[in-house]
């Protein structure tokens, strides 16, 4: 039997987090039936802009801007731009009346979910971190459906709405990660450290990094591989550093194939936004984490904790980074490979692969469809 098409209508982005994890939801949508239409709501100044449209997806725009973490005229100005960004969503609506709408963090799906409440719509809304944003745990009495990766993250909201799936991944994203995964850490004669610190990189991490190349032993230079994803301002400082202490590295601005280069690792250093921490547990990759402690809420380490509770990860404080305390890590690593394995095995116990999936699923259902 075929099911009757949807119209679907996913609100919010801004950063990486919040888009990709829309666009994993809009996917499994479409792959559940390849005849539902999903349309994408965000802001001009987000990733949505940049990224959607090379991707062929249907994005629209709305003007709405961030309030938490500016100046108080900013958030003035922002306060005053939320009746209008309503109304261009209520339009919106009405133009597409869609079946279902979702918000999945960020500012933009504040207006475009509460409109859909206002209109009578089917609602749900995604939160990628174990501190719910400030945005969906405004919506979260309105929508009928909430769905959150980490079980903490649902004290926030009305327990009876909750549904705990993990974050949603790119099904493409979820099978790269976990194509010859098992068993391939700690098996090699080096320790494979993969360093990355976002698209733009961490400073705080490449220079902790340099510093730690400078004072690594010459007898583990050997024992040691190198791929640093550095952003583009640090990138070439970062490599002279690696060439002047004699170190076989990979240096480069920004690594396009992340999939591949969790699976090259027996290790990551890295921060901890959300997704990258579900990308560790899908990927089966232990990490040292570096959450950035300027993340609202100070969500970054909260995110943390969870991998670090399971086994999977240790955290290191920025405040704590250091190139000596890397070295000792390093060291640590290169002559205990099994603790890389047991890492890497407790961090596999978080995966929820599946979770596009259940969000979508549990949709239909909320809508009346098994």
């Amino acid at each position: 039997m075929v099911e009757a098409a949807l119209k679907v209508m996913i609100a919010g982005g801004g950063t990486g987090g919040h888009f990709f994890s829309g666009v994993a939801v809009g996917e499994a949508f479409h792959a559940r039936s390849s005849s539902t239409k999903v349309i994408y709501v965000g802001t001009r100044r987000g990733i949505e802009a940049r990224v959607g449209p090379k991707e062929g997806l249907d994005v629209r725009f709305i003007d709405i801007s961030g309030v938490r973490g500016r100046g108080l005229l900013h958030r003035l100005r922002a306060l005053l731009q939320v009746p209008k960004a309503i109304l261009q969503s209520i339009s919106l609506l009405r133009e597409e009346n869609p079946d279902i709408v979702m918000g999945v963090g960020g500012y933009a799906s504040g207006p475009v979910v509460l409109a859909a409440w206002l209109t009578g719509r089917c609602t749900g809304i995604v939160e990628q971190n174990s501190v719910a944003g400030t945005t969906n745990r405004f919506l979260g009495p309105f929508v009928r459906r909430i769905f959150v990766a980490f079980e903490a993250a649902s004290a926030a909201f009305p327990r009876a709405k909750v549904h705990v799936t993990g974050n949603p991944i790119r099904a493409g994203v979820v099978e790269l990660l976990t194509l010859e995964s098992t068993g391939t850490v700690g098996i090699g004669q080096r320790l494979k450290l993969l360093v990355v610190g976002g698209s733009q990189g961490a400073r705080p991490i490449n220079e902790a990094m340099m510093d730690a190349a400078s004072q690594l032993p010459a007898e583990l230079h050997d024992r040691v591989y190198i791929t640093h994803q550095t952003g583009e301002a640090d990138c070439d400082r970062v490599r002279a550093a690696y060439e002047e202490a004699g170190l076989d590295a990979t240096v480069t601005p920004f690594i396009n194939a992340m999939a591949e280069a969790y699976r090259a690792a027996d290790l990551v250093l890295c921060r901890a936004g959300a997704l990258t921490v579900s990308e560790l547990s899908i990927s089966q990759r232990g990490a040292l984490l570096v959450p950035y402690p300027h993340a609202i809420d100070n969500h970054q380490e909260k995110n943390a904790e969870v991998l670090v509770a399971a086994g999977g990860g240790e955290m290191i404080l920025q405040k704590q980074l250091t190139g000596s305390l890397l070295v000792e890590t390093i060291q640590r690593f290169v002559q205990q490979p099994t603790a890389l394995q047991e890492m890497a095995w407790k961090a596999a116990s978080l995966a929820r692969p599946q979770a596009a999936v259940e969000v979508v699923d549990e949709m239909y259902r909320s809508i009346g469809r098994p």
